[in-house]
């Protein structure tokens, strides 16, 4: 009986030890993991938060959000494009994503909105300003416009995510499945592509933020605690503002379905490009084609 025991023991405590062997998340988010890390860090009332601006403010302003888990690299080449369009353009990681804070608190929509807020005031951005979203920073963009409309004049929402908690599994139970398979959800980026084989160092690029505790916490409790407003209700509210809006959408995207650009055109009125063979990131997969659409939808009647 007494070896029974034991082995009964010494299973649960190999099996702990391997779950805490194969969960990436062994760092904590601090100054030394900011070391050499190009960008800017800023403190704003929720936490330190990463970002990088450029340019000057020609043509006017451009804060780009980046989706659920991609942190600010996913605007790479872009960003640097809009700089030359004569731009002041500013990218920032969301929190719990790249190098910015990992929070002690739930991961609402307020906190996604405010610390857009802290941004723009503690960096004395000139509003109104453009705001673009990709993915998930579509609804965080659409939301934000919809809370300080004053601050906004021009949108582009990139294949935007529908939000809401339709989960059948607990909070615990979703963190433990993400930390048990974190491998397979960093090459799960790759299906955001088309043509994956042309990005061979995103996965890589992901996994830096898999290492910090506190990230996969981030993940899990935005799907449980951002607002569950329907996509078509928040666009319905998006129209009564009246803001100039271009909608971007791949045609093959799988990550959030092209069908739904229908559903969003019929409750608002925008600006639509149809980007045929691309994914959940046409602006990555066809730059050259949605950079023009961008910058002559932003340069439209003046900025």
């Amino acid at each position: 009986m007494h070896k029974k025991i034991f082995l009964i023991v010494l299973t649960f405590l190999s099996l702990i030890t391997n779950a805490q062997f194969n969960d990436p998340e062994q760092k904590i988010m601090n100054a030394e993991a900011r070391k050499g890390v190009s960008g800017s860090f800023i403190k704003l009332s929720d936490g330190i938060t990463h970002y990088e601006k450029a340019g000057i403010a020609k043509n006017g302003v451009v804060i780009l959000v980046h989706g659920f888990s991609v942190p600010y690299f996913i605007w790479n080449g872009f960003f640097e494009n809009l700089v030359k369009e004569g731009y002041e353009v500013i990218r920032y990681d969301e929190y719990g994503r790249g190098y910015s804070d990992r929070l002690n608190k739930e991961y609402t929509s307020k906190v996604y909105s405010q610390q857009l807020y802290d941004l723009i005031k503690a960096l004395a951005i000139k509003t109104p300003v453009n705001l673009m979203g990709v993915s998930f920073g579509g609804i965080v963009s659409t939301n934000f416009t919809l809370t300080y409309p004053n601050l906004v004049k021009k949108l582009v929402l990139i294949d935007p995510a529908s939000a809401g908690n339709n989960m059948t599994m607990s909070e615990s139970a979703l963190d433990k499945m993400m930390g048990e398979n974190s491998e397979k959800r960093a090459i799960g980026q790759l299906d955001d592509f088309k043509y994956p084989t042309n990005f061979p160092n995103w996965v890589n690029n992901y996994k830096v933020q898999m290492q910090y505790k506190g990230t996969r916490k981030a993940l899990v409790s935005t799907l449980f605690h951002y607002d569950s407003i329907a996509n078509l209700v928040r666009y319905k509210s998006l129209q009564n503002l009246h803001k100039p809006t271009l909608l971007i959408w791949g045609t093959e995207d799988h990550t959030v379905p092209y069908k739904y650009s229908d559903s969003i055109r019929s409750v608002l009125n925008v600006d639509f490009l149809s980007v045929s063979d691309a994914g959940h990131l046409p602006y990555l997969e066809k730059p050259d084609l949605v950079n023009k659409k961008v910058v002559d939808f932003l340069k439209k009647n003046g900025n």
